[in-house]
């Protein structure tokens, strides 16, 4: 089973500078992770929060609750959160850093990312279809 977590002003996808995030609205993603997991042969429970504890709460739960992987968009968290970046190396699952934008060609404080480090890969720039690359490459190693 795979988690995908969204982290701040994820809820506004499709709403909030659709030049930059596109059209795709958190339902639409959360319904196109679903299916891929299910082409995967997987579940995919998918989660979003603008509040950073609870992200840490579920990140603590995830093995527990049966998770294998975490795919996450820390949003603006990537740049500073210094707990998220903990609560990921703490804990034993591969999780993979996921951005819709290409954040290396934007402001420079986006170039920075906290918890990318303690990630088993980032994926920038690629959309949404950057969820679907994450999750293929969870289910690769988890397999093995």
């Amino acid at each position: 089973m795979i988690l995908v977590l969204n982290g701040p002003n994820l809820n506004l996808l499709g709403t909030r500078e659709p030049t930059v995030y596109g059209a795709t609205t958190l339902s639409d993603l959360e319904g196109m992770c679903e299916s891929w997991g299910a082409e995967l042969g997987t579940n995919v429970t998918c989660r979003q929060s603008n509040y950073e504890g609870q992200l840490l709460e579920w990140i603590h739960e995830a093995e527990s609750h049966g998770f294998t992987g975490i795919v996450i968009n820390p949003g603006a968290l990537t740049h500073y959160s210094y707990a998220l970046r903990d609560a990921i190396a703490g804990q034993k699952l591969p999780v993979v850093e996921v951005h819709i934008s290409n954040v290396d060609a934007r402001e420079e404080f986006r170039h920075k990312s906290v918890t990318a480090a303690v990630c088993k890969g980032k994926i920038s720039g690629l959309g949404v279809f950057g969820y679907r690359l994450a999750m293929d490459y969870l289910m690769e190693i988890t397999r093995a």
